[in-house]
């Protein structure tokens, strides 16, 4: 089990991905929350809101969910992570497995 962490430049990008990534079946769901991103970009560091999410999936999925969030962010280099979960409740376990099926098992 992962949770994959995605920084989008508006909740509408958000919004589109996460609702890509669900349709898929790559993620269970995702959380999604304003923040404000500081950085270092072309020399200079800047400060700018940008809205975060945070993905329940399953770690056999993380490559496809990095091919089909860039197919769709606007930014040259998104941020795609996933963290690893160490320890969960297991009723919420098996519902993120439930309803983010590995790739090769998708049914099309």
């Amino acid at each position: 089990m992962i949770s994959v962490y995605i920084t989008c430049k508006d909740m509408a990008e958000a919004k589109l991905i996460a609702t890509h990534l669900m349709e898929k079946r790559l993620i269970a769901c995702a959380n999604i929350f304003p923040v404000t991103s500081m950085f270092r970009w072309a020399g200079k560091v800047t400060s700018e809101p940008e809205v975060a999410m945070l993905c329940k999936a399953v770690k056999e999925n993380f490559g496809r969910i990095k091919e089909e969030t860039r197919q769709l962010h606007s930014y040259e280099i998104p941020c795609i992570v996933a963290l690893p979960w160490h320890g969960s409740d297991e009723d919420y376990r098996k519902w993120v497995e439930d309803e983010a099926k590995p790739v090769g098992s998708i049914t099309r």
